[in-house]
């Protein structure tokens, strides 16, 4: 059997639980993306286009420090990488996840949360963040998605 990583970057909560559920759905290990500097209420004002993270998805080279590592990415086969929508496409700190480890051989399945926007771009940016990694498309939940759904749709991968 393969060893499978969730891993997830949550601003307010969301994505945090929907990865917790599919973890325990799965029976994969469980790693949460947190940033150097933790993003503020006032960081994450989408209608403010001065705020943090506004500023970062204008520049796409962005990319926020990560303050921890995964121990042993070496030993996963398949990663599933979640976060929130973010002007239709992943968080640049996911942009820095997908350049801080070697996926080569790897399945990266990309999942999300968001109140209406969907995936976007997203599997062909991490497609170019992890050339050699064989890199899926990806599905957008409901904060609320429950164990069930969440195994039976993974189950079409792992």
């Amino acid at each position: 059997m393969s060893k499978i990583l969730v891993a997830y970057f949550s601003a307010s909560g969301m994505t945090a639980k929907l990865s917790a559920n599919l973890a325990n759905a799965i029976g994969a290990d469980l790693y949460e993306i947190n940033p150097v500097k933790p993003y503020t209420i006032a960081d994450l004002d989408w209608m403010n286009k001065q705020s943090r993270s506004s500023v970062e998805m204008k520049d796409k080279s962005s990319r926020p420090e990560i303050a921890n590592k995964v121990e042993d990415m070496g030993k996963y086969d398949t990663v599933f990488v979640g976060f929130p929508i973010w002007w239709y496409r992943e968080p640049s700190i996911i942009d820095t996840f997908m350049e801080s480890y070697d996926f080569t051989g790897k399945t990266i399945i990309p999942f999300a949360t968001s109140g209406g926007s969907g995936l976007g771009e997203t599997s062909k940016n991490l497609e170019e963040l992890a050339k050699a990694a064989k890199v899926l498309e990806g599905k957008r939940f409901s904060p609320k998605a429950g164990e069930e759904e969440l195994r039976n749709w993974a189950g079409e991968f792992i």
